[in-house]
């Protein structure tokens, strides 16, 4: 699984964010109620739905445990964050160089990608991970966090 290197420019996003860790995830709610509000949102770009990780500055991800805090944001893309609608917010995920993965599969087995990324392919490239927001983008291909035939693109900020 070779990932793609991409430079994006800033995306700007609106959507709602929550805190978790993966052992009290409560990432579920939060999907559940963005995606019924979601109507609200003015100025929509696409179809995609983001999933963004925000991590304390100072996080390593050698110290990453299924008990560290970070906060999760559901999200889509939008033309210009204008006009919030109530408890949501706007995110700008900043532009920069990301190694692009495919995971295929259902949600819970996310695991075994995100175990690839930071334990094999990080540490035996020639990047290191930059200090910005870790996002998935569910498009077209993704159908359902239940679905094994599931796909979403895994981006990481590198350096």
């Amino acid at each position: 699984m070779e990932p793609k290197i991409i430079i994006t420019e800033n995306i700007e996003l609106v959507g709602m964010a929550t805190k978790t860790s993966l052992n009290k995830s409560n990432t579920v709610s939060l999907w559940k109620q963005f995606m019924r509000r979601k109507r609200e949102i003015k100025a929509i770009k696409n179809d995609w739905h983001y999933s963004v990780q925000r991590y304390d500055n100072d996080m390593k991800m050698e110290n990453f445990t299924p008990d560290t805090i970070f906060e999760t944001c559901a999200a889509v893309e939008v033309v210009n964050s204008k006009d919030l609608p109530e408890d949501m917010e706007a995110f700008l995920i900043q532009g920069g160089v990301y190694a692009v993965f495919i995971h295929k599969g259902a949600t819970d087995t996310f695991y075994k990608t995100a175990d690839f990324i930071f334990n094999d392919w990080l540490p035996n490239s020639k990047y290191e991970l930059d200090n910005r927001k870790h996002f998935e983008i569910m498009k077209d291909n993704y159908l359902g966090p239940d679905n094994s035939n599931s796909e979403e693109e895994v981006w990481v900020p590198i350096k």
